[in-house]
């Protein structure tokens, strides 16, 4: 029998998302301005977890990611998401938030089931 003791079940990433949201306006951010409202939306959703500098570090990270992805595009110290890169940024997470969650209640009911 092996076992998985690895991160193996990851959850939706609710900061890449934020971020993408926040982008998609016409508005162009400076990234302390950007973090100030991803933050304020992620603590109104309580889904800010592990304090505030280090979900500044991680908001950092994924913000470089969504440029090197192509759908965020960077000016200076400005971001300003790209409509066609961030629709499909979206699209993606939806459809991942949508399988995680089957496979989310798929394991409460089996795990309901064995415990009955």
């Amino acid at each position: 029998m092996k076992n998985n003791y690895g991160f193996s079940r990851r959850g939706p990433d609710r900061v890449a998302e934020e971020l993408a949201n926040v982008l998609t306006g016409k508005a162009s951010f400076e990234f302390k301005a950007l973090f100030d409202v991803v933050h304020a939306n992620l603590k109104s959703r309580n889904a800010a977890s592990g304090g505030e500098e280090m979900l500044r570090l991680r908001a950092y990270e994924k913000l470089q990611n969504l440029v090197t992805a192509g759908v965020v595009k960077k000016t200076g110290r400005e971001y300003q998401g790209i409509p066609k890169g961030l629709a499909s940024f979206l699209a993606t997470a939806a459809e991942f938030n949508a399988k995680f969650a089957e496979t989310a209640a798929q394991r409460k009911t089996a795990t309901a089931a064995s415990a009955a």
